[in-house]
């Protein structure tokens, strides 16, 4: 996947706005790898207030658990990336929102962190629209750690446009 630029992450927000502001939605986010990176490509975009709902970066076990209802039972034999565990973060974002549809992500991002079976740019990234559609989907993003933050905000960005 190509590597967005900064003014291009921006108009991707900008579009996304539209949309949701069209369809009368709101989002939330609930993020790990990207450490808030996809809410604030989101809020930076001018009237995001009409919206943008909320974000919530867990990036610790417990975190996950605390904020999103990531169950520790997931966690202990999925791991936190994992299918499981993004797709029980973004139910969890709903649930402690406002939002009408979410986004979630949790991956390895680098440079350590990674092993065999899950080698570091693997990132699962999950969307959701409340009552409805839910999906998640693994990526296997190349480059240093900002380029797989970057490829992550990207894909979980465009999913949403999708979704919408």
């Amino acid at each position: 996947m190509p590597v967005m630029s900064d003014i291009e992450l921006h108009q991707l927000a900008e579009r996304l706005g539209e949309r949701l502001r069209a369809g009368r939605d709101r989002v939330a986010t609930a993020e790990s790898c990207t450490g808030g990176w996809i809410a604030k490509a989101m809020t930076g975009v001018a009237g995001s207030s009409d919206w943008f709902d909320s974000g919530m970066v867990a990036y610790s076990y417990e975190a996950k658990q605390a904020l999103l209802g990531v169950r520790p039972q997931t966690l202990e034999t999925q791991g936190a990336v994992s299918r499981e565990t993004v797709l029980e973060m973004v139910s969890g974002a709903l649930v402690n929102s406002g939002a009408s549809v979410a986004v979630a992500v949790t991956g390895i991002a680098g440079p350590g962190g990674g092993s065999a079976d899950k080698p570091v740019g693997t990132v699962w990234i999950g969307w959701k629209r409340r009552g409805g559609y839910t999906h998640a989907e693994v990526f296997h993003f190349d480059g240093d750690r900002d380029a797989v933050r970057r490829q992550t905000v990207t894909c979980a960005l465009q999913g949403l446009e999708a979704l919408l």
